[in-house]
C-alpha cells in the first residue's frame, strides 16, 4: 500500500513527490503519456534541449524556491528578452525606451512618456476591456501594432471582448532595459527541464503510459490518498460542464543551418501571420553543447494558439466570470473526496509560473507531511 498516488510528473507532482518520499512516505507516480516531466519536458534534438510544449523559462523572485530547484540542477544565466516582428518592423520587449524610440522616434524617458500620456487620454474612466487596459498603459499606436493582433491570436477573441485584468502586469519601462521578467533570479536547466524532472524523481516509483481515469478504481485503491494534477472537469467526468482552455499547437522543424531567428522568443504581433510565435530552441542555451561547442544545425517551432476541445492539450485556462463560476462548483465538489487533494494548474484551474508551481506544491507538502 502506498502512502501518496501521484497522478502527474510535471512540476507539481514531482515535487510533492520529492518531498513526500524525503519525508518517509512511500509514494507512487503515475502518467498517461510516455515520459515524466509533463509540460516542461524537453528533449535532445541534435544536442539541442527542445522545449516541446512550448518555451518555459525559470523566472522567481523567491529565494526559497530557487534554492530548492538548485538542489536537482544547475541553472544558466538566460535572460529572457523577446523581439516583436510586426509585418517585418522589430521592436524589443517588453516596451522600453528601445520599443519608444523605434515607435516614436523618441530619446529621453521624458519625451517617451509625454507621447504614451498623451496617447492615454482617449481612455477616461476606468478601462473596461483589455483593449482599454492596453491603451491606458502603453497608448493607441503600441496597442494596434504590438499588442492587438498578438492577443486576438492567443486568446481567440476580440481585444473588447477580453476582461481588462490579463493586461494589468504589461511591463512598461521607461528605461533601455529588455529583461522581460525582470526577475531577481531566472536561467534555464543546464541540460533540459527533463534532467531537472528525472532528478526530482530519483529513486521514486513511476509509471508511464499510466492513464488514471481510465484506471480509477484500481489505482485508487493503491494508496491512502491521491495527488491528482490533471484537469479538475475531467477528473469529474464533465458532469457540470467542461472548463475552458486555450490550447497550443507546435510545427516544430530541423534545419540544416547555424542560425535562423539569432534569438529564443520572436513574436509575431500582426493578425495576419497565423501563429503567435517562434521559438528557436537552442538560444536558450547559447547555441552551445553541454561541452561548449557551437552546435551547427537549429530547431524551431511556430506556435498556434487555438481554443481547446476534448483530445487537445490545455494550456491556459479561460479565466472570465463564466469559467470562474463553473470552476467554484467544481471545487466544492473536489472539497468533498477526503482522499484526493487537487493541486497544479488543471488541478486548481489556474495559470501558475513554474516558480508559483513549486512554492504552492512546497506550502501543500508544509501542511500535508507534517
Amino acid at each position: 500500500m502506498y502512502d501518496y498516488l501521484i497522478v502527474g510528473s510535471g512540476l507539481f507532482g514531482a515535487t510533492f513527490a520529492r518531498q513526500a518520499a524525503d519525508a518517509g512516505k512511500k509514494v507512487l507516480v503515475i502518467d498517461r503519456r510516455p515520459n515524466i516531466a509533463g509540460n516542461i519536458y524537453t528533449e535532445d534534438v541534435e544536442g539541442i534541449h527542445v522545449h516541446v510544449y512550448g518555451a518555459h523559462i525559470f523566472h522567481t523572485n523567491d529565494a526559497r524556491v530557487w534554492r530548492y530547484v538548485n538542489r536537482f540542477a544547475d541553472f544558466n544565466r538566460f535572460t529572457n528578452a523577446p523581439v516583436a516582428n510586426y509585418k517585418g518592423e522589430l521592436y524589443s520587449l517588453p516596451f522600453n525606451m528601445y520599443t519608444f524610440n523605434k515607435m516614436w522616434g523618441v530619446v529621453t524617458p521624458e519625451q517617451a512618456a509625454a507621447k504614451i500620456a498623451e496617447q492615454r487620454r482617449e481612455i477616461t474612466g476606468e478601462p473596461k476591456n483589455l483593449e482599454e487596459q492596453a491603451i491606458s498603459l502603453v497608448g493607441r499606436d503600441i496597442f494596434e501594432k504590438l499588442v492587438k493582433g498578438y492577443t486576438e491570436k492567443q486568446w481567440g477573441r476580440d481585444c473588447r471582448e477580453l476582461p481588462a485584468f490579463i493586461i494589468k502586469r504589461l511591463p512598461v519601462r521607461l528605461t533601455f532595459d529588455n529583461n522581460y521578467f525582470n526577475a531577481l533570479y531566472q536561467g534555464i536547466p543546464i541540460g533540459g527541464y527533463t534532467k531537472l524532472v528525472a532528478n526530482l524523481l530519483e529513486g521514486i516509483e513511476v509509471r508511464l503510459g499510466c492513464d488514471y481515469l481510465e484506471n480509477k478504481a484500481e489505482l485508487d485503491a493503491l494508496a491512502e490518498k491521491v495527488v491528482y494534477t490533471g484537469p479538475i472537469d475531467a477528473y469529474f467526468g464533465y458532469r457540470l460542464g467542461a472548463l475552458e482552455y486555450r490550447s497550443v499547437r507546435f510545427e516544430t522543424e530541423l534545419l540544416d543551418m547555424p542560425n535562423f531567428q539569432g534569438n529564443a522568443a520572436v513574436n509575431y504581433t500582426d493578425r495576419e501571420t497565423p501563429w503567435t510565435r517562434i521559438i528557436e530552441h537552442k538560444w536558450f542555451e547559447f547555441g552551445k553543447d553541454e561541452q561548449g561547442n557551437d552546435l551547427p544545425k537549429t530547431v524551431i517551432s511556430r506556435e498556434y494558439s487555438s481554443e481547446w476541445k476534448p483530445g487537445d492539450e490545455p494550456y491556459y485556462p479561460v479565466n472570465d466570470e463564466k469559467n470562474g463560476a463553473l470552476y467554484a462548483q467544481y471545487r466544492r465538489l473536489a472539497d468533498a473526496e477526503p482522499k484526493v487533494i487537487f493541486g497544479g494548474r488543471l488541478g486548481e484551474y489556474k495559470y501558475y509560473d513554474m516558480d508559483q508551481t513549486v512554492a504552492a506544491a512546497l506550502t501543500l507538502c508544509e501542511r500535508e507531511l507534517n
